[in-house]
């Protein structure tokens, strides 16, 4: 008679996202993001002979990325700690995002400045202190999908789902995205919805190493013809494919304390091919 061993086989745990440290920036005393050689640097004044980058608020271009339907939206949530979940349905049962360079055209097409090593922009704020966060995403991060998570109460942690959903937001307050890893580029994904034309582009921006992208406020508007949206929760897309990096380390800028968010989301799968190797 052989004797029966049960075995148990345990995996590691997989790093969603973490906040590794955080500064305050004080807008009113240093107006002036100014990418100094790939590091995130916050000025009061400019370095001779250094001008600002202008930001083109208004100007409709060429819409980029994949376009889809907006059949109607399904119904909004008001979240006591976020702020409006605006529920999409989308014709189709899963959606690519384009992957493409964050060059400038690229990114002012979704309202983004790229500030690239040696430039800078004027922050503009109504509200004066700011946060920079170096957060630390894992390549499941973009996989834990809030909208769907069974109502989980504060530190009863992250379920993770078997696809990427469309998970986007806007807000009041300026984003800064920085892409400050040693190996990897960050990818944010983008949006420009048109809720009249019931119409909508999704792409994913791989930002260079060393590079930023600037994201000005922008409020709810009535009526606004166009809505810009973006996420960086699928940001270490780039790890997809490396043997031996599962984690990618950014600076990101924003206002952490009584925010409000607008967000936009699909419960459907979505497609990140990589851009790598192109």
């Amino acid at each position: 008679m052989s004797e029966s061993v049960k075995h148990s086989i345990y995996f590691e745990q997989q790093l969603l996202d973490r906040e590794k440290r955080k500064i305050e920036v004080n807008i009113k005393q240093t107006p002036y993001f100014y990418n100094d050689a790939g590091r995130p640097t916050y000025l009061s004044t400019l370095p001779k002979g250094l001008n600002s980058l202008e930001v083109d608020k208004f100007k409709i271009m060429k819409c980029k990325g994949r376009e889809y339907n907006v059949s109607k939206e399904l119904g909004t949530k008001v979240n006591s700690k976020y702020g409006l979940e605006i529920q999409l349905e989308f014709d189709g049962i899963q959606f690519e995002y384009e992957p493409m360079w964050a060059t400038r055209k690229n990114a002012a097409a979704f309202g983004i400045t790229l500030v690239k090593q040696g430039q800078a922009i004027k922050i503009e704020s109504h509200v004066a202190m700011l946060s920079q966060i170096e957060y630390e995403y894992g390549m499941f991060a973009g996989h834990w999908c809030p909208y769907l998570d069974s109502g989980r109460s504060v530190g009863e942690g992250k379920t993770l789902f078997p696809f990427v959903c469309t998970d986007l937001e806007h807000h009041d307050f300026p984003h800064i995205f920085a892409s400050t890893d040693r190996e990897l580029p960050l990818v944010v994904s983008v949006a420009r919805y048109w809720p009249k034309l019931g119409k909508i582009y999704l792409a994913d921006l791989w930002i260079p190493m060393g590079q930023a992208l600037y994201i000005p406020s922008k409020p709810r508007l009535h009526g606004q013809e166009f809505i810009d949206l973006h996420n960086n929760r699928n940001a270490a897309q780039a790890c997809w494919g490396q043997l031996d990096k599962n984690t990618l380390s950014t600076h990101t800028m924003l206002q952490t304390e009584n925010t409000y968010f607008y967000w936009y989301w699909n419960k459907h799968p979505t497609i990140h091919r990589q851009l790598m190797n192109r």
